[in-house]
């Protein structure tokens, strides 16, 4: 849902800019005679950006959205499905006919298969068919027609989208752009052009000749970091929704989010599994809940709840600074506990809704300073915080003193946003605070008509000093000045900036106490960043050795349960060929190793039997030991060899 706000803007522009497109067509206008005389196609330049991941949202709102509002005829063509001209063709006239391509490959490649009917696959022929649509809809009664067109333009344009404009060959798509300019008098094409780089990639494909029959205008996305911003300052900051995520955890995310694929998507995936792994890891996730649901879950918990509760270091911790009659009552009352846990978690909630609000008065005045000591996103600023006592840091201290330098105008501005950001809060603590930041702001407005006074005095003593035209008067005069200035006190509107920037770090050190100081944090933080990490940075090698050397691990079966390295015939044939290849060498000699692995497989059947030749191995032990060995070299584990034919290459070496 944030995702389809935060694209609004971009789809009303494109959605603008097709009802442009189309009116031209239909009423003939002089431009569209232009373009039919210079045979140009409108076309849409989308800079969607590299997240590539996200791309299919975007384009199915923009699909729902053009269907509603201008036309039915809508193509998304992706360069998989479209290798040839012909392939092209074949999609974009089934999605436009709403039906199923079926193609037979023993006939001709150029038809599509439409109920009992076959269709060719050329212009005319979709401009045969749009034409017998476009009158069907016209023959219609004025009832009907009201209706369509209250939804879609009488004579809607064909839109063509083109999701990943890079991955398409530079022959289809001019062939295609070249073919439909030719009958663009009769088609009203409109061509969408999905661009995850840069919009200049449509000229290094296209030659000037092709790339002039487009008529192309820009449209820009907000990009994927404004989109992260906006998801966390949704869903992470604030009171809305009980379960949090902790420092190292949220900054494993933003980590994969910056450096691997820019995914908001794959962000918001991250998110569920940490939602997925805290209420399945953590007994007492049943009191991760709303504000009004605490006092019924609390007083619903076991005794083994209860003593899960006493086991949290934080806890632990608040039990160990009550005096200690009260300390036996919560380790050995289980009603007296649960009434300290109702009070804990309220107390825990409301720190959540004057953390929010402090912290978004913070970010108002650290993203205003140069350099961004603390960062210029909100998120990163939340880091700081979850991390440890912001306060304490470099990065703040460095903040505190560029804040001092702020002149009045911004400083007036980041209060009057403050004031709105409290009072727009939940938090009920917050009255006083405003009082005081409307008490700076009648302070400011006051200091106008000071300054102007002091303005008219300097002024008239500079008038005074003029008058002085004796040489040494004048130098007496401006040494007093001089040494007026070096002994100069603060100003009053310098006093009063600093007295606004100590009260906000007062707000700061008192609401921006790091979540892990908190009692009862466990239950509503998520803190497992290697279990996340191992999730996420998946190690595929490590997960297949460990899968074929001890399948066991994966499938819990006690049959496949073997010590000291041994090797079980009731493994899967694939795990017993992988642990034999792993005693040799450089190059495997094939025979040896399907003796080996007749002996590992007949062991059960023929315990004392000999080791069995060559000559006396089973078809179906042949058979079973050809089909694990071409899995093993599917999967890299060794090549055939060159040197020898009757040996394999070993691809791989070390321990995992």
């Amino acid at each position: 849902q944030i995702q389809e706000d935060l694209n609004k803007q971009l789809l009303n522009n494109l959605v603008s800019f097709l009802s442009r497109s189309h009116s031209d067509f239909q009423e003939k206008t002089t431009e569209w005679t232009c373009r039919m005389k210079f045979r140009e196609i409108p076309t849409a330049a989308l800079v969607l950006g590299v997240n590539v991941t996200d791309h299919d949202l975007t384009f199915r709102g923009l699909s729902d959205v053009l269907q509603d509002n201008i036309t039915p005829y809508v193509a998304l063509l992706e360069a998989k499905d479209c290798p040839g001209i012909k392939n092209l063709m074949q999609k974009l006239m089934g999605q436009l006919m709403n039906c199923d391509i079926d193609v037979d490959p023993l006939e001709d490649e150029d038809c599509v298969q439409i109920s009992q009917n076959r269709i060719r696959c050329s212009m005319s022929s979709l401009i045969s068919w749009y034409e017998s649509v476009t009158k069907k809809t016209d023959s219609e009664t004025p009832s009907k027609k009201r209706n369509s067109s209250s939804r879609h333009w009488q004579s809607p344009p064909v839109v063509v989208i083109f999701k990943d404009m890079e991955s398409f060959t530079t022959k289809v798509l001019q062939d295609f752009i070249v073919i439909s300019s030719q009958h663009i008098h009769e088609l009203p094409l409109v061509l969408i052009f999905g661009i995850a780089t840069s919009p200049m990639i449509i000229h290094r494909l296209l030659p000037h000749s092709v790339s002039s029959l487009l008529c192309i205008e820009l449209f820009q996305s907000l990009s994927c970091k404004e989109h992260l911003s906006t998801i966390i300052d949704k869903l992470l900051l604030t009171s809305q929704f009980p379960f949090k995520l902790g420092e190292k955890v949220l900054q494993v995310l933003i980590n994969i989010f910056l450096y691997h694929d820019f995914s908001v998507q794959n962000f918001i995936k991250g998110f569920q599994l940490c939602i997925v792994e805290h209420f399945y890891s953590q007994p007492l996730s049943v009191l991760c809940c709303h504000v009004v649901d605490i006092k019924k879950r609390v007083y619903s918990l076991s005794h083994d709840q209860c003593e899960n509760i006493r086991r949290l270091p934080s806890f632990r911790r608040y039990v160990e600074k009550q005096e200690s009659g009260k300390q036996i009552e919560l380790l050995t009352n289980d009603s007296f506990l649960k009434e300290e846990t109702e009070k804990l978690l309220k107390d825990l909630h409301v720190y959540h809704e004057n953390y929010v609000s402090i912290l978004r008065c913070l970010h108002v005045f650290t993203s205003s300073l140069p350099k961004y000591p603390l960062g210029k996103q909100i998120r990163e600023l939340h880091c700081a915080c979850l991390e440890n006592r912001v306060w304490e840091t470099e990065e703040y201290e460095s903040s505190l003193q560029l804040a001092r330098m702020l002149n009045k105008t911004d400083l007036v501005t980041m209060l009057q946003q403050c004031v709105e950001i409290l009072m727009s809060s939940s938090g009920k603590e917050f009255d006083r605070t405003v009082e005081k930041l409307k008490e700076f702001l009648t302070q400011f407005q006051n200091l106008e008509a000071e300054v102007s006074q002091e303005r008219d005095v300097s002024v008239s003593s500079q008038k005074e000093l003029q008058k002085k035209t004796d040489l040494y008067h004048l130098q007496k005069t401006l040494l007093e000045l001089k040494e007026s200035r070096r002994s100069k006190k603060l100003t009053k509107f310098e006093m009063l900036r600093f007295e606004v920037v100590d009260y906000i770090d007062s707000l700061v050190r008192r609401y921006l106490v790091p979540a892990d100081d908190r009692t009862l944090h466990e239950i509503v933080y998520f803190n497992a960043a290697t279990v996340l990490r191992g999730h996420l940075n998946a190690a595929p090698r490590t997960a297949l050795h460990t899968a074929l050397n001890n399948p066991h691990w994966y499938l819990k079966n006690q049959a496949l349960k073997c010590d000291g390295g041994g090797i079980s015939n009731k493994a899967p044939d694939i795990c017993i060929v992988y642990k034999l290849h792993l005693e040799c060498g450089r190059l495997i000699n094939l025979v040896d190793w399907l003796e080996a692995f007749s002996t590992v497989v007949m062991a059960a059947e023929e315990p004392n039997a000999e080791t069995a030749s060559s000559d006396q191995v089973d078809d179906i032990i042949h058979a079973r030991f050809i089909r694990a060995v071409s899995e093993l070299e599917l999967l890299g584990f060794i090549k055939p060899s060159k040197q020898k034919t009757d040996h394999v290459a070993r691809l791989t070496w070390g321990g995992c």
